[in-house]
Parts: C-alpha cells; sequence; structure tokens
C-alpha cells in the first residue's frame, strides 16, 4: 500500500498562508483519490478536501471554499493544500488521506480511506 508522510504546518498569523505537502513513497501514489481532513482537539476528524487521481475533479468543504486549494503532482507522489486567509478555527491536525479508486465518487467521510498519514500541526493565531 501507499505511505503517506505530511508536513508544512506551522504556526502562522490569522489571514497568512501555509502550504502543506503530502509525500507518497511509492509509484501505485496515482491509483488512489487524495483527501485531506483535520482534527482539533476534543473534536471528530473531519472532511476538508478531496482530489481524483488525475486533479480532474476536486471537492471542498464549505468551511474552506475559497480560501484552501488542493492539488497534486504524480510525478512526484505528492499531494498539496495550499491554505490562505487562514482563521484561529483553522487549528487542527492535519492529516492526508489516500482512497484507491474503487469507484469514481469524491468521498468525504474519514470511513472510506484506509491509508493515513501521521498528521502535520497546524496553529492559526488571533
Amino acid at each position: 500500500q501507499v505511505r503517506l508522510v505530511e508536513s508544512g504546518g506551522g504556526l502562522v498569523e490569522a489571514g497568512g498562508s501555509l502550504r502543506l505537502s503530502c509525500a507518497g513513497t511509492d509509484r501505485s501514489f496515482s491509483n488512489f483519490a487524495m483527501g485531506w481532513f483535520r482534527q482539533a482537539p476534543g473534536k471528530e476528524r473531519d472532511f476538508v478536501a478531496v482530489i481524483t487521481w488525475n486533479g480532474g475533479r476536486i471537492l471542498y468543504a464549505d468551511s474552506v471554499k475559497g480560501r484552501f486549494t488542493i492539488s497534486r503532482d504524480n510525478a512526484k507522489n505528492t499531494v498539496y493544500l495550499e491554505m490562505d486567509s487562514l482563521k484561529p478555527a483553522d487549528t487542527a491536525v492535519y492529516y492526508c488521506a489516500a482512497r484507491r479508486l474503487y469507484d469514481a465518487a469524491l468521498h468525504t467521510s474519514a470511513a472510506a480511506y484506509n491509508t493515513w498519514g501521521q498528521g502535520t500541526q497546524v496553529t492559526v493565531s488571533s
């Protein structure tokens, strides 16, 4: 299976930007839809964005639409999450997730993803 490693988290002031990266470890990366999820302390893991294997279709959570951009570079086995206009409510551990292409749907449930990275902390100060 593909293994995922997130990076790029950190501390940023409200209104600032961060770019997260999620690197896959083998060439099967292109056979997966890739999603980003986040989990704040004491809360459940929530959907952020998902992208199909070739980047042709993208879906965002309403809370990040217009501020976050998901993209992928299959040649580098990497998916990105560009986060702009960050808010304190965006503070969470961000996880990269992979779903094998069993169907063409864009899944927003964490239960639909079987492979996860270790997470990277994003903290937005007010």
